[in-house]
């Protein structure tokens, strides 16, 4: 049966003849070396370049933790999820780089770092060149292992099943971390073995959100730091208004800016330049939201009337969605504080900035309130 990139035939050891046995495949790399770098950590991935916002916060937290209490039972195995893009690698990176590096307040461990795919395609190897008695040590003997996009594992049972096995390995031994990243919680991964679901799930799972349009405004100031010409917030703030997908995205549009400066001998970088240069993914990604789109969104979510919404009604199950309707037109539309505020009910800006700030700050310690927002912006502006 076909599964996936490797089907069980494919994971058989093959017979080797003395006359093929120079050509045969070999691994990427020598397996029982000692110096942690088959896949080489980041170096740039590192919490001092990661940017915090309200959608990442807690997850950045919890990676600082385990850096500081690496093989805690709490946070073991870390389980870091979310969308395309949106920081997961780089905190795994993080975690890994401040593990490995001479400053680091925890003692040096063996880092090992392997993409799904490379585990892979390593195991394959390994197999067919009768080397898995290597392959097994190199992982099992991991102090701290980092596995990314754990998602890809979906069908392929006999790489499920030595990935198991490694993590039984690793919690005998006492003391060894699991950091993975997975675009969706392991436990709806359709195709993952429910044994290897129930590992995942001993430890943490934190879930990394899409940036709001402040994070994002950071984003690309961080990322245009010491680039001539110079970004100035104003510009950075309009590409993040109109790119809200994720971190990629943003880096790439800020590329293709600086790119189009350099080309066009350009000495500043204004409103009008933006424009021109990123007017076609501006198009793409541009999809018109109103406040009537947002309002009907949000009534219908927490069932009750767009009119209530816009009354004077001061009651808990009213006010609290008015506010989260508030703070997503204000992250997804170009209109103002004002404007806001007259599309509720002819209220003030002071209110719109009340209502958006207190939808920050739940945010942060309610995380169904969290929840509901991100649903909604996703339904908004999927």
């Amino acid at each position: 049966m076909q599964l996936g990139i490797v089907s069980h035939k494919e994971l058989e050891p093959t017979p080797v003849s003395p006359q093929t046995q120079e050509a045969r495949p070999q691994l990427p790399l020598q397996l029982t070396r000692g110096d942690d770098k088959q896949q080489p950590l980041c170096p740039g991935f590192n919490f001092q370049s990661f940017v915090e916002g309200v959608s990442n916060r807690l997850a950045k937290a919890t990676a600082q933790r385990v850096v500081d209490c690496p093989g805690d039972s709490q946070h073991n195995p870390l389980v870091i999820c979310g969308g395309v893009g949106l920081g997961k690698t780089h905190l795994m990176h993080a975690v890994g780089n401040a593990l490995r590096g001479a400053d680091s307040r925890a003692c040096r461990r063996r880092v090992v770092y392997s993409s799904t795919e490379s585990f892979v395609n390593e195991m394959v190897c390994a197999i067919r060149n009768h080397e898995m008695a290597e392959f097994k040590r190199y992982y099992r003997s991991a102090d701290v292992l980092l596995m990314d996009d754990i998602q890809f594992l979906a069908g392929k049972e006999r790489c499920q099943e030595e990935v198991f096995y490694t993590i039984n390995a690793l919690h005998e031994r006492g003391g060894c971390q699991l950091i993975v990243t997975c675009d969706r919680y392991p436990r709806e991964v359709e195709g993952l073995q429910a044994r290897l679901k129930s590992r995942f799930g001993w430890g943490i799972t934190m879930v990394v959100e899409p940036p709001d349009m402040e994070t994002r405004t950071a984003i690309l100031m961080r990322k245009a730091a010491g680039r001539v010409p110079q970004l100035a917030p104003q510009g950075a703030m309009l590409i993040a208004q109109r790119i809200n997908s994720n971190v990629r995205e943003l880096e790439g549009a800020l590329n293709r800016l600086y790119a189009h400066a350099q080309f066009s001998g350009q000495q500043t970088i204004d409103d009008d330049v933006i424009r021109q240069a990123l007017s076609d993914l501006f198009a793409l990604h541009q999809r018109r939201i109103g406040f009537e789109e947002i309002k009907k969104a949000v009534a219908g979510y927490y069932k009750i009337r767009v009119s209530q919404l816009e009354s004077g009604q001061r009651e808990r199950r009213i006010v609290r969605p008015r506010h989260i309707a508030m703070a997503l037109s204000k992250e997804l539309t170009h209109g103002s504080l004002p404007e806001i505020g007259r599309a509720f009910g002819g209220r003030d800006h002071s209110t719109v900035i009340y209502a958006c700030r207190k939808i920050e700050q739940l945010r942060q310690t309610q995380a169904q309130l969290n929840s509901d927002y991100q649903y909604l912006l996703q339904e908004l502006t999927s």
